[in-house]
């Protein structure tokens, strides 16, 4: 305050210098309640900025659970209010009150999110504390294909990606059921990328890349291929006695061209010594044993679907193999490509019945395939179903395995030149540096989608 000023206020008497202060009393209360309220309102502002983006965020998540085939609403409002909170990082003096709705036809999804404000300066003016409300809803148009799910409900790494592994799902989901912290892992170099990437545990990816970040605590949903029926196991084949170069049939292995009928084969199948293998049309049991494709065999088959059955049944496509399967348009199988008896026991690793096999016997020009690496968890026993090959580029159709492991090792695509490919497994790992491509061109093709796992994409429309 200037000297002129409190000279002249000392001039005045005391009542008139009462009177002053009271005037310069009010005058900077004034000046203070009106910096203040331009503090608070900036400080309103940021907050509700805030809540319109974590209630956007939590409709899009929303969104993206409703277009899941399998979706519910509990589930759908769950997944909807858990990001919201998330997001809006409510202190717990100031408690934030959610609703969420989903449309009857599951159409669309809203939130509202609203919380009591308390200003530092408003008391100033008479205005202690201002309410926050704020709307968001996301409405879907079509619904999310979901192409990869895994079903294990508790392991580390159901789906696990390490070293450049990588899963290209443009235009689809993808999903983990299991609760389990490190449900979904990516490690080194890996990379997931996808519409929608959803755990219902959480993830770890310390170096990997995520496209988007995984979404989690999803609710788990329900097997949606569960009642697909099962084929019928017949009689046991032999394999043509030209097919084998000795003539020794009773092991099945082929290491001479051959066309193969469709049916149940005992023992499983092995292909090797660059034959060329040709499936006629139609469902192939193989029971007791795996089916292993190594040292430079080739399968292929169009209309072709293939069953697996028994404590020793798996599948070995090894580093030097060439894979070519179609999946089947009509019949019981109908967009089933390669699927398995539901429960296993005591399952045998087809790279170590090879291995067995090759002691005392000439080995593959490749050499034996590397172990298969172990799973960071699992909760029950798992038939293996490895793909080393690098040129296992054509797998159209759905690949079922309720009581299997996937493992991809290769270093080159797979799946790329299928129209689509869906998997549903207890497990999906990826090592070294594939590539699994899991198209969605659904017109391109005639093999049909399974019911459950959604042949139609979607997209999600914002509005506040």
């Amino acid at each position: 305050m200037s000297q002129d000023w409190l000279g002249t206020a000392r001039s005045f008497g005391p009542d008139r210098r009462g009177a002053v202060a009271v005037i310069f009393c009010l005058c900077a209360t004034v000046l203070l309640g009106l910096v203040g309220g331009g503090v608070d309102y900036a400080r309103l502002a940021a907050r509700r900025a805030q809540l319109q983006a974590a209630v956007d965020a939590g409709v899009l998540a929303g969104g993206n659970a409703l277009k899941l085939a399998m979706s519910t609403t509990a589930a759908v409002i769950g997944v909807t209010e858990q990001t919201v909170r998330s997001e809006a990082k409510s202190p717990s003096d100031r408690p934030l009150t959610v609703q969420v709705t989903v449309a009857s036809d599951k159409t669309n999804v809203a939130a509202s999110a609203a919380e009591t404000f308390k200003l530092t300066f408003g008391s100033f003016v008479g205005m202690p504390a201002a309410s926050l409300t704020v709307k968001a809803q996301a409405s879907v148009v079509g619904r999310m294909r979901l192409c990869m799910l895994t079903l294990d409900p508790f392991a580390a790494g159901s789906f696990n990606l390490q070293k450049n592994a990588q899963v290209t799902a443009y235009g689809c989901s993808l999903y983990s059921n299991s609760v389990n912290a490190t449900g979904m892992v990516g490690g080194d170099n890996a990379m997931a990328r996808a519409d929608t990437i959803c755990s219902a545990g959480g993830y770890l990816g310390l170096r990997a890349n995520f496209a988007p970040v995984p979404q989690a605590g999803c609710p788990a949903i329900d097997d949606p291929l569960k009642n697909r029926a099962s084929p019928t196991i017949g009689a046991c084949l032999s394999i043509p006695l030209s097919a084998n170069k000795k003539g020794d049939i009773s092991k099945n292995e082929i290491d001479q061209n051959a066309t193969l009928d469709p049916g149940t084969y005992c023992g499983g199948l092995k292909i090797s010594k660059n034959a060329v293998v040709t499936l006629k049309s139609g469902t192939y049991v193989i029971k007791d044993g795996p089916l292993m494709v190594y040292d430079k065999g080739t399968l292929s088959g169009t209309d072709v679907s293939l069953y697996f059955s028994g404590n020793t049944a798996g599948l070995l496509f090894d580093k030097g193999s060439t894979i070519s399967l179609s999946a089947p348009t009509l019949g019981v199988m109908a967009g089933l490509l390669i699927s398995e008896e539901r429960t296993v026991s005591t399952p045998l690793d087809p790279v170590v019945g090879l291995a067995n096999g090759l002691i005392g016997a000439l080995l593959p020009a490749l050499g034996p395939p590397p172990p298969t690496p172990t799973p960071l968890g699992q909760t029950k026993p798992m038939r293996t179903y490895r793909i080393i090959s690098d040129n296992a580029r054509t797998m159209l159709g759905t690949i079922y395995l309720p009581a299997g492991r996937l493992v991809i090792d290769a270093t080159k695509p797979v799946a790329d030149q299928s129209a689509y490919t869906v998997i549903v497994a207890q497990q999906i790992n990826l090592y070294e540096g594939p590539n699994l491509v899991l198209n969605a061109n659904y017109s391109a093709t005639s093999v049909p989608v399974p019911k459950g796992v959604g042949p139609v994409s979607g997209r999600l429309l914002l509005t506040q």
